[in-house]
């Protein structure tokens, strides 16, 4: 089965390979444009013109196995079982991880970290804006598993030390701290999306290879900061502790047991909402006055933003 998404300019072209066991084709196409929404819900856009999803069932639950390439314009495939159900694949954050790599420059290995950090801190932001996803589990999760990305002993910093935790977890609280720092050093104007925007707007998706220091130099003029590349000099060789506790205090994510709560009264707490649903400066800024804000407003919450605009070649 082929069928195609469209998300605004953007073309996906999405195959489903039934041959190891049937899986709803409606499920999986939900599926696609709900990952392709959250994307689209971060960026301003879909990153890249064209891309080819190829969707590979197995005889089981749940999803597996997401790899990203560069060919093609973007490739992804992806395997999902053909027992997943609707709820499964709603709950599911792998696609969505796998496209927000498209978002950014290919790197170098030693740099790999990067790439990771970035889809893992950006997919649960990019769902809850996209109306999938809720703050209040973003951070239970954050909370949960952000200390996974602590330098061990033994660390060389995050361009020599290549273990799972320090690539996937460690990119993830690189990105999570530099968020932060850029929101405070611009009073909340700029955030992290910014400077993704920035390197996304000048032609830095998945299909170039650029190094580390360009790459970071862009987003950095983009919000008008030194942080990216200032703190990619200070983690790059050597370990760097973070206060994972006085972080998660200033911005009012508040820990009692295993649950979480958000408070409003917290000094960074205009942070946390920011990195939730956007900076309101930008926001605002974008809005006309009068009622074409109101229109404008009301417009930017219709659903879907993608469309599943049908079956290519047919199937049963």
């Amino acid at each position: 089965m082929t069928s195609t998404v469209m998300v605004g300019d953007s073309r996906i072209d999405v195959t489903i390979d039934t041959s190891e066991a049937p899986i709803s084709q409606s499920d999986v196409m939900k599926w696609v444009q709900n990952a392709a929404e959250s994307v689209t819900a971060y960026y301003g856009h879909f990153p890249v013109p064209h891309l080819t999803l190829r969707v590979v069932s197995f005889d089981g639950t749940g999803v597996r196995h997401g790899m990203t390439w560069a060919r093609e314009g973007g490739l992804i495939r992806i395997f999902a079982g053909g027992k997943t159900s609707a709820a499964d694949f709603a709950d599911d954050w792998m696609l969505t991880h796998e496209m927000i790599h498209l978002a950014f420059p290919s790197m170098p290995d030693e740099h790999h970290w990067i790439e990771e950090g970035i889809s893992v801190y950006v997919e649960p932001i990019a769902r809850i804006r996209a109306g999938h996803w809720a703050a209040l589990k973003m951070w239970h999760d954050l909370v949960r598993d952000m200390p996974k990305g602590e330098p061990q002993e033994g660390d060389k910093g995050l361009d020599h030390t290549h273990t799972w935790g320090r690539t996937y977890w460690g990119g993830a609280l690189f990105c999570f701290v530099a968020d932060v720092e850029i929101r405070k050093q611009t009073k909340n104007k700029q955030g992290l999306e910014d400077a993704l925007h920035g390197i996304l707007q000048v032609g830095g998706d998945i299909t170039v290879d650029w190094g580390m220091e360009t790459t970071l130099g862009i987003g950095d003029k983009s919000v008008g900061v030194a942080v990216l590349e200032e703190l990619y000099a200070e983690w790059k060789d050597k370990p760097v502790q973070v206060d994972l506790p006085a972080m998660w205090k200033e911005l009012g994510v508040e820990t009692n047991g295993g649950a979480v709560e958000l408070k409003e009264d917290a000094p960074l707490s205009a942070i946390r909402r920011a990195i939730e649903m956007g900076t309101p400066a930008r926001k605002s800024s974008t809005k006309t006055s009068g009622g074409a804000a109101a229109k404008n407003e009301a417009k930017s919450k219709v659903r879907p933003m993608a469309i599943f605009a049908g079956r290519k070649t047919g199937s049963n």
